[in-house]
């Protein structure tokens, strides 16, 4: 598929996928090498005690930084969308293919975290025993092993509401939309500070949050390959 990237037609840009690629490498020895530490379990008891979390029911982290974060991605999705036939800010220098490609990237993204998220059967921090729990702490990657907790806790759901939309940077960097680098880095601030949020209730590790940065990332950048490819073909 990425040797297809290297045929395009005249005036058109080559994505240049490596870059990205090298990036996604990092960060996925950086957090694999996060994974093997206790750092998630030194972290989470900062803010968690025997007894629980005491920010797990506090009104400001659940009904703001949780709720209300929540719903304001859905309508920041939404104009992303609607984006494609009335297109704001930097969608205007999109061409439409390049806008529904765009809103593809978002999307394949966010079900690239639901999907994974639904199989899992890690728990939450707030279910585990050291916290006031009945499960036992197993690492994410045990994949099969039930920890006895509610499970469907890996990767950060939430903080997907943020960094999904990192993958909406390609197809804006592809075309030298203004303001593209300031859409990722607000995407992925936005993304570590509800993820950081959920880890102060007992939701989440951290490591929850930065495997859903990398899965947002490489899916970003992979799929926007995938669309590129097909609107290119469209083209020749």
């Amino acid at each position: 598929m990425l040797s297809q990237l290297r045929s395009f037609p005249s005036g058109e840009r080559p994505f240049i996928w490596r870059p990205y690629a090298v990036v996604s490498l990092v960060l996925l020895l950086s957090f694999l090498a996060w994974d093997s530490t206790a750092w998630d379990m030194h972290l989470a008891t900062l803010w968690g005690e025997p007894t629980g979390f005491a920010l797990r029911d506090n009104w400001w982290m659940a009904q703001i930084m949780h709720a209300g974060a929540r719903n304001v991605g859905w309508i920041f999705f939404l104009a992303v969308l609607i984006g494609i036939w009335r297109p704001w800010g930097p969608l205007r220098a999109l061409p439409t293919a390049d806008r529904v490609s765009l809103f593809l990237s978002v999307l394949s993204a966010l079900l690239a975290v639901t999907l994974i998220k639904g199989i899992s059967q890690t728990s939450c921090p707030w279910d585990l025993q050291a916290f006031g729990g009945v499960a036992p702490y197993v690492l994410h990657w045990n994949l099969g092993v039930r920890d006895g907790g509610g499970g469907h806790c890996f990767p950060a759901g939430h903080a997907s509401t943020g960094f999904a939309f990192m993958a909406a940077y390609f197809g804006l960097r592809q075309n030298n939309a203004p303001g593209a680098m300031k859409w990722l880095i607000l995407a992925s601030t936005v993304g570590l500070i509800l993820g950081f949020s959920q880890q102060m209730r007992g939701a989440h590790f951290m490591s929850h949050t930065l495997w859903t940065a990398w899965l947002c990332w490489t899916v970003g950048w992979v799929s926007h390959c995938i669309l590129f490819s097909v609107n290119v073909n469209k083209k020749s």
